[in-house]
């Protein structure tokens, strides 16, 4: 019995000295616990930064003939979604990650035996683009992203070329949605050409379902010039000469609104007030040259079924009915003009902040044509049922002959009307002019020339934040120079909309400029 227990001994010390052996034969365990120094546990980076991690294994040679290397992030959302950063040893990536918290984790792995060794670290990543200048060019037809970031100090350059969205040509615009009215995370629209799709807030993030066309409740494909939130709850756009309505309650848009005439690309609204209850949204009918009232809620019973778009003049003949009849407070306020005007082609309309009486009924610019001259209609635009800060339905805020401007005929679009003072600003070539509204008779004033470039882009960005309230007032600038695109601020602030002599904000390196719209750190 003893001799028995003695060979078991002797057998199980020869299978414990193979298995010492067999191990012996594998290269494995010295992956065990390699030396690592260089990467810390905890990072933060930004995005489109450069993350770069040069991670060192020791004294023991792990050449890239022998050995395999990975750098990949796992979300910790609940996605587990798995991103490869890199296959080298040394990580030199730049960061196009969603903002989050991920694992990174770096993968040695052997490549005769497949045997691995793995290392996980915290990563960070937060947006280098949450605020700043989103620049949208023309490069080569194509459109391009850039963004200045007000977070880092940088311009990053097309930052939506990674994103999975298909290449669309023929930029148009980009527009920054508030909070309370951008659907679910992503509150960019870009509009182009080949149509129009919304972007993720993180990022700059596209999908699929992003694409507009799936907003339409008819099946159409849009190509919009503008989409337009009222402060009441409604949207509208202007694809081709067709304008689409959609309650936001419901979110799609349906049939075109507009029956027998064609719609300008530019449709006007109140931006200085969230305190309407039906607003009014204004229309250029190209066909019969006249303006249009747009109102969804005259369709309900309050207002006894009436349509919803009238000739502008039969729509203040509407609203003043209602006055007389004790329903509302003021039909149409002001006197610049008798009539609302008819027989002239659209030119341009823009909305501001700029109102001479309580602020709340910001004016509405239209420059019109009648051959070679040009005039200029200011339009205060309110609310139906004259609800809080609204003190009437319709204004006629401003007339006036700009005819004898500098070099206006040839202006289409490059026009900017302030919100400090009944001030336009309009550019030819590579100079901006400005015009006092106010004064008599109307006469361009030079406020500078940029030598050599042309001017493409002319705007005040409205901005809905009050952290940058004053910044409403800086007049923004995109011009080209050969194939460079310069974006310059001015800086508005003094509060005297003149632009004579002031050093702008100069950013450069960007391809032709379309458009420019600031993101504010509300989205």
């Amino acid at each position: 019995m003893k001799d028995w227990k003695w060979i078991g001994i002797c057998l199980l010390c020869g299978v414990l000295f193979s298995c010492s052996e067999d191990l012996g034969n594998y290269d494995y365990h010295e992956l065990t616990e390699p030396e690592i120094t260089g990467v810390e546990a905890r990072m933060s980076v930004l995005t489109f930064e450069r993350l770069q991690l040069t991670p060192d294994l020791g004294s023991h040679d792990f050449s890239a003939e022998r050995y395999g290397f990975e750098w990949k992030a796992v979300a910790t959302d609940g996605s587990d979604e798995v991103t490869v950063l890199g296959t080298a040893r040394e990580l030199d990536y730049e960061v196009r990650l969603p903002e989050g918290m991920y694992k990174l984790y770096f993968t040695v792995t052997e490549k005769s035996s497949g045997v691995y060794w793995q290392q996980n670290y915290d990563l960070q990543v937060s947006q280098a683009t949450s605020e700043g200048w989103m620049v949208l060019c023309s490069d080569g037809g194509r459109a391009r992203l850039d963004m200045v970031s007000v977070v880092t100090g940088r311009t990053y350059f097309d930052v939506l070329k990674d994103n999975g969205m298909p290449v669309l040509n023929g930029p148009r615009r980009i527009q920054h949605l508030s909070a309370e009215l951008a659907p679910s995370g992503s509150p960019f629209y870009l509009l182009t050409d080949d149509g129009a799709t919304r972007l993720g807030k993180n990022g700059f993030e596209w999908k699929e379902e992003y694409r507009v066309f799936y907003e339409m409740g008819n099946g159409a494909e849009p190509f919009p010039y503008e989409i337009v939130y009222m402060p009441n709850g409604f949207k509208v756009m202007v694809s081709g000469t067709d304008l689409y309505f959609a309650a936001l309650d419901i979110g799609l848009y349906g049939f075109p609104v507009n029956k027998d005439f064609r719609v300008a690309p530019k449709v006007g609204c109140n931006v200085s007030t969230k305190g309407i209850m039906y607003g009014v949204a204004l229309l250029y009918d190209m066909d019969h040259k006249q303006l249009v009232g747009y109102c969804p809620g005259l369709g309900s019973d309050f207002f006894g079924n009436l349509e919803s778009l009238y000739e502008l003049n039969e729509f203040g003949e509407i609203a003043d009915d209602f006055a007389k009849a004790g329903r509302i407070k003021t039909g149409v306020i002001g006197e610049a003009f008798d009539r609302f005007p008819e027989g002239l082609d659209y030119v341009y309309m823009e909305s501001t902040k700029y109102d001479p009486g309580n602020g709340k009924m910001g004016i509405t610019y239209t420059v019109l044509a009648d051959g070679d001259r040009r005039y200029v209609y200011g339009i205060q635009l309110g609310d139906m049922l004259t609800y809080m800060d609204c003190s009437a339905v319709l204004g006629k805020a401003y007339y006036g002959d700009i005819s004898g401007c500098t070099g206006i005929t040839g202006v289409t679009d490059l026009f900017a009307f302030s919100s400090l003072k009944n001030y336009m600003y309009y550019a030819v070539g590579g100079t901006v002019y400005r015009v006092d509204l106010s004064g008599q008779p109307l006469r361009a004033e030079k406020q500078f020339t940029l030598p050599g470039e042309t001017i493409t882009c002319l705007k005040f960005n409205l901005y809905r934040g009050n952290k940058y309230a004053e910044r409403i007032y800086d007049l923004v600038v995109g011009s080209v120079k050969g194939n460079e695109g310069l974006l310059r601020v001015y800086d508005g602030s003094d509060l005297d909309g003149d632009f004579k002599g002031k050093t702008p904000e100069l950013y450069q390196g960007f391809a032709p400029i379309v458009d420019v719209e600031f993101r504010e750190l509300t989205n």
